[in-house]
């Protein structure tokens, strides 16, 4: 027997009306019941979801609980990506800022969009038909984690937008925070508990975000604010930043406080002078302000620059510094054999942390800063930055104070420690036989955006090590059940589901494989972008010279000479073949060869009825093509499926040559042909 059609309007009515009670609350600050009447209307409506389950539905405020605990994150991939900022740290870099946009754009001035810069952690929101579908970290940008079940208990995120007009798909993103208040009660509840606390509310917020367990994250009292929009499909908005922000209010979005409107280099100055005086008396962290130019045309017009546009930045607030004692100088030794000289400090609070350890770069920015042992030395720390010292003092220096030297041993494994030509950093010579370089290779190895091997935490790699199970990756495939159930916790289950995640990562992709080799500076950017280059060609890769990785976007000529600096090692060469010779595999790429689409830039819009999004991208990039997320100038076709976003929109304002389906298979056809 289904729920009598009273319930149910019943049941509507109630959702509209908490909705709107979380509108009024959140986003205008105008709430027009007390707490006790608010609570009142979600008891009921959680007793009549109880009686008739039937009636619950993803987007119902009750839904707000949490879910149960999941046993992990999954993988989001951008439709967008989530790019960064570029900082200034001074009045001369915001003016250097200005004058470049308005050279660029041609114009004696340009109007800003201002909004204060969260300390929190980015999130994306995608929002289908109205409705809260996923919820994503920004992780590298290109990739991110799913926290859908998370955000949801978010209050200030809403669960279905209001009244009408948005686009069919809206990326909407923002930052989820953590106000003072809630940091000290946290902390002060875990404290109890006998747990450790955080360290600052940013931290809070992030560890909060990312619990497993759902109703941990709703019992933490997270906020979000909204600062602007990723992918927009069927439909259209505003031709202003300012004004999208405020139409996303309108549908029910929290935007930040003090937005304001510009204009040039002398009104960011005085905004970001006003933020800084209201700094200190903000219930939240901000560690600066956000600059971008309004119009989007003008957006479009200046496009971007690596990883950041040109038509933002970020204007950062001073960092906070403060002076403590250098006990010591310590040498750590990296995955890559590098060796970083760490100031051991007498702990001191700065920046929100305390702190007792902060990096010294290398042993000639030691001796320029004229940085001794035992000497009083100024500390310094922002956001999330790294604690550096910046300067001894002099006038407080002891005697008896000792320069630093880099040691001619490595201090884990006794090998020699060399300095290339032109280089500022030295390196271990021991390879993979240096313990401090092999734990950490295989760590890297395994985790989980490289061969992603689940179950291999630090102290079970330390194990291996230490008994000589694994001098090398590739020994990681020669394992043995009855080898694991020597090391201590280890029983035949657990050894048994290690050697099967073992064998599940031998079929992998050619980008992660890239990654998992753990090449200095080859990040997973890079390595995607060599994957796309060499389309799964290894042979190719480990005999390109360091002229043909220049030619790759984003690879200069540092990263070009590592990358031909590894493959060149005889031993990395046979590690390689004991990798392949195991059966680690990926995809076979298509036969390389030159068509009529090699180099041609394309842009996806619509829903395509005879594939996938990413199938229609594989297919292109075997091809020789280049798939981007947005259309300017230089893209050479965008493909039109069914309901397609602002992306036509735009293709049609630059006059770019579209494609429907049955044109877009015949292109693909006569090219796979060539």
């Amino acid at each position: 027997m289904g729920a009598p059609e009273a319930v149910r309007r019943r049941v509507e009515q109630l959702r509209r009306e908490i909705e709107r009670h979380n509108y009024l609350y959140y986003v205008l600050d105008q709430p027009e019941i007390p707490d006790a009447e608010y609570d009142k209307l979600m008891r009921e409506l959680q007793a009549l979801e109880q009686q008739y389950p039937e009636l619950v539905t993803p987007d119902s405020p009750t839904q707000r609980v949490g879910a149960a605990p999941a046993k992990e994150f999954a993988e989001v991939v951008h439709e967008v990506p989530m790019l960064s900022l570029d900082n200034a740290f001074s009045d001369e870099e915001l003016a250097e800022f200005d004058r470049r946009v308005r050279e660029r754009l041609g114009v004696p001035r340009v109007e800003y969009s201002a909004e204060p810069k969260f300390d929190g952690l980015a999130v994306s929101l995608l929002y289908e038909d109205g409705v809260l579908v996923r919820g994503a970290t920004r992780g590298d940008g290109y990739r991110g984690e799913d926290v859908t079940a998370n955000v949801r208990t978010i209050r200030s995120i809403p669960l279905r937008l209001l009244r009408s007009g948005w686009p069919r798909r809206l990326e909407v993103r923002g930052e989820v925070i953590m106000t003072h208040a809630r940091f000290r009660a946290l902390n002060e509840a875990l404290e109890k508990e006998g747990k450790k606390p955080f360290v600052n509310p940013r931290n809070a917020a992030a560890g909060s975000l990312r619990q497993l367990d759902p109703r941990i994250t709703a019992a933490r009292g997270l906020e979000f604010y909204c600062y602007g929009v990723g992918l927009v499909e069927g439909g259209r908005l505003p031709d202003r930043h300012s004004k999208i922000l405020a139409r996303l209010r309108d549908w029910g979005q929290r935007v930040p406080p003090w937005l304001e409107r510009v204009r040039g280099y002398a009104g960011c100055k005085a905004y970001y002078e006003r933020m800084a005086e209201r700094r200190a008396t903000l219930p939240f962290d901000i560690d600066g302000v956000v600059f971008k130019v309004d119009r989007l045309d003008q957006q479009e017009a200046l496009g971007f620059v690596a990883r950041a546009p040109r038509w933002a930045i970020a204007r950062k607030f001073p960092p906070e510094e403060v002076m403590t004692r250098l006990l010591d100088i310590e040498v750590q030794v990296g995955r890559t054999g590098a060796l970083t000289p760490v100031a051991k400090l007498e702990p001191v609070f700065v920046g929100g942390v305390t702190v007792s350890s902060a990096t010294l770069h290398n042993e000639d920015e030691v001796h320029r800063k004229d940085i001794r042992i035992g000497d009083w030395v100024i500390v310094r720390r922002a956001g999330d930055v790294i604690p550096e010292v910046v300067a001894p003092v002099r006038s407080k220096r002891p005697k008896g104070a000792r320069v630093f030297h880099m040691p001619k041993r490595c201090p884990v494994c006794g090998s020699a420690v060399v300095r290339l030509p032109g280089e500022t950093i030295h390196y271990c010579t021991g390879g993979l036989y240096c313990p401090a370089q092999r734990r950490g290779a295989i760590l890297h190895f395994v985790s989980r955006r490289a061969m992603d091997i689940e179950g291999f935490g630090e102290k079970l790699v330390a194990q291996l090590d230490a008994r000589g199970l694994v001098k090398d990756v590739a020994d990681l495939y020669g394992l043995t059940e009855a080898q694991l159930l020597t090391l201590d916790r280890m029983g035949p289950t657990l050894a048994r589901k290690l050697l099967a995640n073992i064998e599940r990562s031998k079929e992998t992709t050619f980008e992660r494989f890239i990654y998992a080799l753990g090449i200095r500076e080859v990040g997973e950017v890079t390595a995607r972008a060599l994957a796309e280059h060499f389309q799964g060609d290894l042979e190719a890769l480990m005999h390109a010279s360091r002229e043909t990785l220049e030619q790759i976007p984003d690879i200069g000529p540092v990263v070009a000479g590592h990358i031909e600096r590894f493959f060149a090692e005889p031993h990395n060469r046979e590690v390689i073949r004991k990798l392949l010779a195991a059966g680690i595999h990926w995809p076979r790429p298509r036969a390389r060869r030159q068509t009529r689409l090699a180099g041609k830039t394309f842009v996806l819009t619509g829903a395509l009825t005879s594939m996938t999004r990413e199938e229609a991208k594989a297919r292109l990039q075997a091809l020789g093509a280049r798939v981007s997320g947005s259309v300017s100038r230089r893209t050479d076709y965008v493909v039109v499926g069914e309901s397609p976003g602002s992306k036509y929109d735009r293709a049609r304002e630059l006059g770019v040559p579209m494609l429907d389906e049955t044109a877009f298979l015949e292109l693909l056809s006569a090219a796979e042909q060539d």
